[in-house]
This record gives structure tokens, C-alpha cells and sequence, in this order.
């Protein structure tokens, strides 16, 4: 697997796709980010290179649909701290678009999750599964498309876009960053334990923070007794407070 990334010196580019990039390279077999939800036992682990290898694909699948521009994400809002939610604001960042969770009559996409997948028009809709192991979603209505089912189909290696370093980048949950923002995040060089809270909260702490500072992050998504939770910090060997 190859990551052909391709940056002009002279135009400023994202720098958390250059960092997700230069980490790819250079230890891409450790862990970035491991996902848990203890009420059903499901865990996924991905390494920087298998990460990587989502927002290449998912970077691919909004230049094959042709955008360019916004990406409305609700699912970022309605699950913050899944696996694929945190990889859709790098990929969108890597294909030089903006995100945002509102509703805006200027989205060029439409992320939503499995709950009640439906189309929003004129905009292009995809659903996420948010499953495990990213297996796809069936019986989805006319208009709207499958994440994993689109994005395995792309190509494993995108070229990153690149962009101005005070265009928008992010707009969620009222907070609103260039893409030169977004690489404002306090490195983590250990492992942290993450609990999802606001969206660019969760974002910054499991995976912003860890690729700036060559650390990792475990996030814990639901309800877990605090017994639990210590034991599972236990077990990833998370050092640190909890993010």
C-alpha cells in the first residue's frame, strides 16, 4: 500500500492530512485509534496505514461524486466518537472540502447514520452502517448510498488537495475553524482514554492530538461502569488522564 501524497510548498495545506500522511510513512503499522462500545463488546482497532486507508477511500468516493465544496455530516453530531465518523472530516479535509453538521441548501453531500436513512435533496445522500467491522447497509431507499459498500470500491491512495490555510474547514456544533485551525491541538505523545463528548472535542482527542504528537487513542463509547472502564484503560495500557 502506497500513500502518493503531493503537496505545492507554495499553497498552505491541511495540516493534520499532512501530519496523517507523514505518520502513514513513517510507522503506519501502530495503532492509531481502537474503538470500543462495551454494551456490545464490539471493538475495532485501526492502525495509522488502515485509517489512512479509510480517508483515502472515503477522499476518493466525494472525488468520484464530484464534490467539491460542503459536506453536511449529521452523523458527526449524532455519533461523535465512532471510528467512521472521525474519518470523515480528514478525508474531507484531504479532498480540500469543508464539514459541517447543519443543515445548508450549499451541501454538495449528506452523511447521515443507519437510524433513519433518508435522501436530502438536491444534495447526494450517504449512510453509514457505524458497524464494527464496516459491513454494509441493506434496503436503503432510492437516493441514498452505502458507505462501505462506495468507499471499498475506491481506489487505496488519493492525492491531497491542496488548500488555503484560512478557507473553512469545520463547522460543527457551532464551532467554526479554517483549515489552519485545525492543526491548533495540544500533541498526545501516550495513549489516552477518550470518552466522546462535543464533536471537535472528541475529534481533537482521538485523532487530531495523537497524530500531532505520534500517540494513540482508545475511545469508549457508551455507557460502561466505572469499574469497567478501568479495566479496559487497564488492558489498552492507557497512561495519562482520561481526554
Amino acid at each position: 500500500m502506497s500513500f502518493p501524497y503531493t503537496y505545492d510548498e507554495a499553497v498552505p495545506d491541511n495540516p493534520i492530512v499532512r501530519a496523517l500522511a507523514d505518520r502513514a510513512r513513517r510507522s503506519g503499522a501502530g495503532a492509531l485509534l481502537t474503538w470500543y462500545r462495551p454494551q456490545t463488546g464490539a471493538r475495532t482497532e485501526l492502525s495509522t496505514k488502515t485509517f489512512a486507508n479509510w480517508v483515502d477511500k472515503t477522499a476518493n468516493l466525494l472525488d468520484t461524486l464530484d464534490v467539491t465544496g460542503l459536506v453536511s455530516a449529521p452523523l458527526l453530531a449524532a455519533h461523535p466518537g465512532h471510528w467512521m465518523s472521525l474519518v470523515w472530516p480528514l478525508a474531507a479535509w484531504q479532498r480540500g472540502c469543508s464539514i459541517s453538521d447543519e443543515p445548508n441548501p450549499d451541501a454538495e453531500l449528506v452523511v447521515v447514520g443507519p437510524d433513519d436513512p433518508q435522501p436530502h435533496k438536491p444534495a447526494l445522500t450517504i449512510a453509514c452502517s457505524l458497524h464494527p467491522l464496516a459491513l454494509g447497509l441493506r434496503d436503503l431507499p432510492p437516493g441514498v448510498l452505502d458507505f462501505t459498500g462506495e468507499a471499498l470500491a475506491e481506489p487505496d491512495a488519493h492525492y491531497a488537495v491542496p488548500v488555503l490555510g484560512e478557507d473553512l474547514a469545520w463547522l460543527v456544533g457551532g464551532t467554526r475553524l479554517t483549515h489552519a485551525d485545525t492543526g491548533a491541538v495540544t500533541p498526545t505523545p501516550g495513549r489516552v482514554l477518550v470518552r466522546p463528548s462535543a464533536p471537535w472535542e472528541t475529534l481533537a482527542a482521538s485523532v487530531l492530538a495523537p497524530l500531532l504528537g505520534g500517540g494513540s487513542a482508545v475511545v469508549v463509547e457508551g455507557p460502561v461502569e466505572a469499574d469497567a472502564l478501568a479495566r479496559l484503560a487497564a488492558a489498552e495500557r492507557v497512561g495519562g488522564a482520561m481526554a
